[in-house]
């Protein structure tokens, strides 16, 4: 199963026959696969990785540092639930280290951002902090390259 997992995360493109090809595997155990994992929510939906600077639509993402304080009993999962019921999350993780959650959201602009952070964020019981950081540029996501064909250069290798 993970090695089908692994080519759908690369390629969400993938037909089962093709995947079948890829493993030297049956398609009809490949298709059961897929259809258990979509059960079980393994495989949770299939999403298209698209280039926005290649569009004429403006948007602005961001990642915004969110540090709480853990509720009693429900350590960070009750704020982590009101924060990702917003249509403009993205993510939003749990981390270690110097914040609590990583929240990535998209708005039309800097002060859109702005108001949700001011607005929805900041104003939630238990949210003692953010930071907010907006993206610049994206390089790559997902194990694919934005811009123009990837010129493979030499990578250093520490031994």
């Amino acid at each position: 199963m993970n090695e089908i997992l692994k080519l759908l995360e690369r390629d969400a493109e993938l037909e089962p026959a093709e995947i079948a090809e890829c493993l030297g595997r049956d398609e009809a155990e490949v298709r059961d696969i897929l259809e258990r994992c979509k059960r079980e929510r393994i495989i949770m939906g299939r999403a298209a990785l698209i280039d926005w600077n290649k569009v004429q639509d403006e948007r602005v993402t961001a990642l915004i540092e969110v540090k709480i304080a853990p509720q009693r009993g429900e350590g960070f999962d009750r704020i982590a639930r009101r924060i990702y019921q917003y249509d403009e999350v993205e993510s939003l993780t749990l981390m270690s280290g110097a914040y609590d959650l990583a929240v990535t959201i998209q708005g039309k602009s800097l002060q859109a951002v702005a108001g949700f952070v001011a607005q929805n964020l900041a104003t939630i019981d238990g949210v003692t902090g953010t930071a907010t950081h907006f993206v610049l540029k994206r390089y790559k996501e997902k194990h694919k390259i934005y811009g123009a064909e990837p010129q493979q250069e030499e990578r250093v290798r520490f031994v």
